[in-house]
Parts: structure tokens; C-alpha cells; sequence
């Protein structure tokens, strides 16, 4: 889980670093595939050439040895020696075998000499040589040459020929070299420098193509949750990104088409509420005063209350504010001076500019801080900021909440509990709006219950997108 975290860590979250990492990884793993195809080939090529070399030579001296008296063999042998290549006569042929790397060479040395049939043996292995020790007395600014060279030596390869010649004997040759060792020039380094840069502009202008509609899209997304009208969005990119696009712009204005219908819809039904509601009171005021009236009268006044809060809730939420940059510090010292000295106090560090909608966030804190006097007999406001966002606390000093409640009282027409006064409270809209506009800014709010008395309603704002 730590490593996957880790890999998470390191690999590129963007879709262009992704796309950029897999394109460079498997251009590494080809181009090191390549490359080491090639290194075989190349050293296969070098040896074949070098055996074929000794071999030819090795033909020309079984002719000469073939024709030549016996007197001058020896002399032969000592003019065909050179340092890698040795030249010997005998009963018995030193190559136990063929190696089927040798093919070449059999075939080479058997057309040279023009005789098929003639016995030859060829066997080609390599030699396991033990890594010379650090010489006693070498300086210590020498040690690290020694281990370069040491590290970068390879076993040499041997080939053993054995060829028998007219008068029964065998004429064994022996012959020694190394693999070619890897070089890398600047020109066998500038294709794959070349590859590189192509690789790159081909992802930088994929990258352009594709990342720059979702990233747009990704904006009207996070525009279009927090309640704000925007124009249809460009249809660029691949044909993907158009689609998904295209289906993002629908579902805008189906969204927007809804949920207009249905505040409009609200408004109109707490807007024709209101005749009926005022006729009935007018009736029950002019019937005699009694236990009955008055409860009627009650639950009339009750109702006209919720249908008042209703309609103004549906025009709050109809209404179409431009969002401006304001002193979030300066905006709660305002509404904590409303409230009035000695029952809110504000805690802040500094200004704090953040980009709203004013009088939709002023209803929604008001509506939290009236709360907190009514029900706690005080809000201490806290203002703070973290990465990303700004954070507002309103604490009371009540009795708090049951905690299966404190999630039940943001829904519309929801009142306290006994914890909280039925008879002082309002019709259940406070909380659900003040939700409904944070929300609508992008941000969050929860009620917890402190842990030695009260209660607190804990507001997140974001800082870092503009609405």
C-alpha cells in the first residue's frame, strides 16, 4: 500500500504527464530492446568476420602443409603464428566437437580447400576469466580507474580449429578474441534524442487537444454546481470530448430549465396560499373569542409564517446576483455588531478576501448566528483560513443536539428539538437555506456538538476557484 502510495506520488496526475511518462516508458523499453538486439547482432557480425578470418588463414596453411615436404612444416607453422592465432601439428584433434556456431566457419574452410569430405572440426566457447586483484601499493586516486576497467571487461570467446591434413595428422589452430564493447557516440545518441523531442511536441499538442476542452469543462462543471448561469461551452477537441461536451450543455439547460420551473412553481403556489390564508383570519377574527378561535387563529398565523418564509425562500433562490470580491473578516464583524455587544464576538486574523455572492452569503450567516443567539444565548465567531478554503465557526453556549438530529435540522420545515425552544423557533427554513447558499458557493456546512457545552456550525468556503 506504502510503494502504491508512493508510485501515486511520483507518477503525473495530469492527463498530459501521463500520456508524456507512457510515451517516454515505452519509447525507453523499445529503444533498450533495439539497442540490445543490436548489440547481439553486432557482436555476432565481429565474431563471425574474426572467424572467418582465422579460418581462411587456417585453409591456406593445410595447403601449403599438404604440399610442402615435412621438413618444412615446422617452418610454415612458425611464419602462420601470430599473438592471437597458434598454429600446431599432432596425432590428435584438439576440438572435441562442432559448436553450432561454427557453421559458417566449416563451410568456409571446406570450400577453400575445394574438398568436401575433408574431416573438420570447429568448437567456439567462452572463456571464464577471474577479474585481476587490486594490484598491492596502488594509490587510492587510482583505485576507482582499476574498477571502471575492470567492470567494463568481457570474457574473450575461443575457437579451436582442427583440421586433418593429407598424411593423417591434424593441424590444430587456436584463436582468441573479445566481444566489442558497447559505444555509444553522439550520433548513434542523436535519433534517440530526435525521437524524444518528437515524442514530446506529439504529447504536448495531444495534450493541448484533449486537456484544454476538460479543462474547461471541469469549470462550467464546478460553475454550474455552484448555481451560476454561463454560456454553452466551446465545442473543441476530439470527437469524444465534443460529445461529452455537447451532452454537458444539455444537461445545463435541462438542469437550469428545472429547476427554474420548480421555484417558479413554489413562488406561484405560496404566492396564491396567501389570499385564502389572509381570508381566513379575517373570518376568525370576527368570531367571538374562545378556546377554539383561538387556536384556529393560531395555526392560521402558523401557516401564513411558513408560506411567507416559503415565498421568500423561492425569490431568494430565483434571484440572480452577481458574485463580487469582498472582506469575508469585514463582512462578519458587520453582522456581529447586528447582533448586538456581548452577544457575538468575531476572532480573526486579517482581511480575507474571498470572491461571493454578498447578500446570498449575508442571509445564510445571519441566519446561522440568529440561531446560535436565540438557542445558545451567544455565537463566538472564529475566521480562519487553510489551503484551499476559509473556515467560519459559530459556537454557542447551549445544550447542543442529539447526534441523530444534527444532520435532520437542515431539512426545510424541520424544527428543533426540546434541547431548542418550539415555542421561540421559526417555521424550520433557517437552516435549510443558509445550507442551500453555501452549497451554491461550493462549500459546506455541518453542526457539531462541542465537547463540554454547546453547539457549533462549522462553514468551509473555497478560496481557490472563483465563482
Amino acid at each position: 500500500m506504502t510503494q502504491r502510495s508512493s508510485l501515486r506520488r511520483v507518477f503525473p496526475q495530469s492527463l498530459g504527464g501521463q500520456l508524456l511518462a507512457m510515451l517516454l516508458l515505452a519509447l525507453a523499453i523499445t529503444q533498450g530492446l533495439g539497442l540490445l538486439l543490436l548489440t547481439d547482432e553486432r557482436n555476432r557480425a565481429v565474431r563471425a568476420a574474426l572467424g572467418l578470418e582465422a579460418a581462411g588463414r587456417a585453409a591456406n596453411v593445410v595447403l601449403l602443409l599438404d604440399d610442402a615436404p615435412p621438413a618444412l612444416r615446422s617452418s610454415i607453422l612458425r611464419s602462420a603464428d601470430s599473438p592471437l592465432v597458434r598454429f600446431t601439428v599432432g596425432p590428435q584433434a584438439e576440438a572435441p566437437h562442432d559448436s553450432s556456431e561454427a557453421t559458417f566457419v566449416l563451410g568456409q574452410i571446406r570450400q577453400i580447400l575445394a574438398d568436401p569430405s575433408r574431416e573438420v572440426r570447429a568448437d567456439v566457447h567462452a572463456l571464464a576469466i577471474a577479474p585481476l586483484a587490486m594490484p598491492e601499493g596502488m594509490p587510492a586516486a587510482m583505485r576507482p580507474m582499476h574498477e571502471a576497467m575492470m567492470a567494463g571487461r568481457t570474457d574473450p570467446i575461443e575457437m579451436t580449429l582442427s583440421i586433418r591434413l593429407a598424411g593423417g595428422e591434424w593441424l590444430n589452430v587456436r584463436t582468441m578474441f573479445h566481444r566489442p564493447a558497447l559505444q555509444l557516440s553522439p550520433q548513434a545518441l542523436l535519433p534517440l534524442l530526435l525521437m524524444v523531442m518528437a515524442v514530446f511536441l506529439v504529447v504536448w499538442w495531444t495534450a493541448r487537444q484533449v486537456v484544454g476542452p476538460m479543462r474547461v469543462l471541469a469549470i462550467g462543471a464546478d460553475r454550474l454546481g455552484r448555481g451560476l448561469d454561463t454560456d454553452p461551452l466551446p465545442l473543441t477537441g476530439p470527437s469524444e470530448v465534443r460529445d461529452t461536451t455537447r451532452a454537458f450543455n444539455q444537461m445545463k439547460d435541462r438542469l437550469t430549465r428545472f429547476v427554474k420551473e420548480r421555484t417558479h412553481m413554489l413562488a406561484a403556489l405560496s404566492h396564491d396560499l396567501r389570499s385564502p390564508l389572509t381570508a381566513m383570519r379575517l373570518r376568525i377574527e370576527l368570531l367571538d373569542e374562545t378556546e377554539d378561535s383561538i387556536r384556529l387563529k393560531a395555526l392560521v398565523e402558523e401557516m401564513q409564517a411558513m408560506v411567507e418564509a416559503t415565498l421568500a425562500f423561492a425569490r431568494g433562490a430565483a434571484k440572480e446576483e452577481p458574485a463580487t470580491t469582498v472582506d469575508l473578516t469585514a463582512l462578519l464583524a458587520d453582522l456581529a455588531s447586528d447582533v448586538g455587544e456581548g452577544r457575538a464576538s468575531l476572532a480573526a486574523s486579517g482581511p480575507m478576501p474571498v470572491t461571493i455572492r454578498p447578500q446570498a452569503l449575508i442571509r445564510a450567516l445571519r441566519n446561522l448566528i440568529d440561531n446560535a443567539v436565540r438557542y445558545g444565548g451567544a455565537a463566538n465567531i472564529t475566521l480562519s483560513q487553510e489551503p484551499g478554503h476559509v473556515v467560519i465557526r459559530i459556537a454557542d453556549q447551549g445544550q447542543g443536539l442529539p447526534d441523530d438530529q444534527l444532520e435532520a435540522v437542515f431539512e426545510p420545515f424541520m424544527r428543533l428539538e426540546a434541547s431548542r425552544s418550539r415555542d421561540t423557533g421559526g417555521v424550520g427554513l433557517g437552516l435549510a437555506i443558509a445550507r442551500t447558499i453555501i452549497q451554491a458557493h461550493g462549500g459546506s456546512v455541518i453542526l457539531r456538538n462541542l465537547a463540554g457545552r454547546g453547539l457549533e456550525a462549522v462553514v468551509q468556503l473555497p478560496t481557490g476557484v472563483s465563482i
